[in-house]
């Protein structure tokens, strides 16, 4: 059986443990408020009702795409593609195609920009591979102007963060949900995490500092996975009724 993606690439690693997942989706929750055409997540309104059901959500997806056959990833694709299609024929107007490889430029990022900063650096060919990964998803999405590698398109994320991004009232609305939805302790550890992994143009935009409090406690975390704590740890920074779907993140990568 084909896989879409190699029992032993980095990309299986990465999407197969719920914390790297967690600050992906930490950053991209930053990103995504930032964007131009984030109206379009506010057209059906799941979005700000309910972020944290719009995150697992997304998380399945990638998961359907990441771990299973190349037939039953690309199916997955599809249906993504489909859904997506019928939020334009409802609005009756079309998703802009750079919003589209704005989505999957996050993805690319994050997954790196969270491995890095939760396990270690990834070489050239891995973030090759990340990006290849990615780069198949959005080909089958029938995305346009994608780069063909991960060089050609550190540039093009550039000028995609320097054009496509602005703070908009619904930026500020996003965040009054988070916030709404995670508590304000959690809310501060999602902003917390957001500084960690964000490129320094969201961070000027959402005027956050450098310094956050989870440098330290990530070295503290990695010591607690070894004592295996870490679920511990992690269960005291989400909510309760998330947590079974947060131990569902977590995939046997071998």
């Amino acid at each position: 059986m084909e896989l879409f993606v190699e029992k032993d690439s980095i990309v299986r690693k990465i999407w197969g443990k719920s914390d790297t997942v967690l600050f992906i989706f930490a950053g991209a929750s930053a990103e995504f408020a930032l964007n131009k055409a984030v109206d379009w997540l506010y057209f059906t309104g799941k979005l700000p009702s309910d972020p944290l059901g719009r995150l697992f959500s997304t998380v399945k997806y990638a998961k359907l795409i990441v771990f299973s056959s190349m037939d039953e990833a690309n199916a997955s694709i599809d249906t993504i593609k489909h859904i997506h299609e019928t939020v334009e024929k409802n609005r009756d107007a079309s998703i802009p195609d750079w919003a589209y490889r704005d989505v999957l430029f996050m993805l690319i990022h994050y997954s790196i920009a969270s491995y890095e900063l939760l396990e270690r650096k990834l070489n050239k060919n891995e973030k090759e591979e990340v990006y290849n990964v990615f780069y198949r998803v959005g080909k089958r999405m029938g995305l346009k102007e994608l780069p063909e590698n991960y060089i050609q398109w550190l540039p093009i994320r550039e000028s995609h963060l320097a054009e496509n991004l602005k703070a908009s009232k619904y930026t500020y609305d996003l965040f009054k949900q988070y916030k709404k939805h995670l508590g304000l302790m959690r809310y501060e550890v999602l902003i917390a995490a957001q500084k960690l992994v964000v490129p320094k143009r969201v961070k000027k935009l959402l005027y956050l500092q450098d310094f956050s409090v989870l440098t330290i406690v990530i070295s503290i975390y990695k010591f607690s996975r070894i004592l295996k704590l870490d679920s511990i740890f992690k269960n005291m920074l989400l909510p309760t009724e998330h947590k079974t779907q947060i131990k569902e993140l977590d995939v046997q990568t071998v």
